[in-house]
């Protein structure tokens, strides 16, 4: 398991200019044709998203007043809850809308064919599945990732590439009322 807390992530610019991006993991790792990756994205103004062809996305906001997401045709919608996750194919060039200002959100993608994503906001006890890949994403409060690790906490979390010796191998558990996290379960398509 790898441990990454959002604010010592390096922030890279987006092409056009509208925000920047921080990784927390792309695998496999140092392969342009990633399988998925994980990153938070800093949405800093109304603007263009890039298509991603054969990518299957989930968006889901952290921070901010919301993010309206648009492709003529298909879709129009107004993300302005935290931790809600909404699915789309990155075949498609999408504009985005800031009605309330700049706002941050957890982007999972992964390569329609091999890999599928369940995003989903938990307030439990987490089991990883072997064999699957995963990031938790620490929304608030405090969570036990295992009996010796310090707990995790806002804007923190962990991932894990699937591989048998990186499985996590344990529950994930709150150690606090409030706390709520998200979870991407990464599937490998059989």
């Amino acid at each position: 398991m790898h441990r990454f807390d959002v604010e010592t992530l390096t922030a890279g610019p987006w092409r056009n200019g509208g925000g920047a991006t921080r990784e927390i993991a792309s695998w496999p790792a140092g392969t342009e044709e990633f399988g998925w990756r994980a990153s938070v994205a800093d949405i800093e103004r109304d603007g263009p998203f890039s298509a991603f062809p054969g990518i299957d996305r989930t968006l889901t906001l952290l921070a901010g007043e919301g993010v309206r997401l648009a492709c003529p045709g298909m879709f129009d919608r107004l993300l302005t809850r935290p931790g809600e996750p909404f699915e789309f194919s990155g075949d498609h060039a999408l504009t985005a809308e800031l009605p309330g200002g700049a706002c941050r959100v957890l982007n999972i993608m992964v390569r329609r064919g091999r890999r599928t994503a369940q995003v989903g906001r938990v307030t439990g006890p987490v089991v990883p599945p072997v064999g699957h890949a995963g990031v938790l994403y620490v929304l608030r409060g405090r969570w036990q990732t295992g009996t010796h690790e310090r707990a995790l906490t806002s804007g923190q979390g962990l991932w894990w590439s699937g591989a048998e010796r990186d499985a996590p191998g344990q529950a994930f558990a709150p150690l606090s009322p409030d706390a709520a996290a998200l979870w991407a379960d990464i599937v490998p398509v059989t």
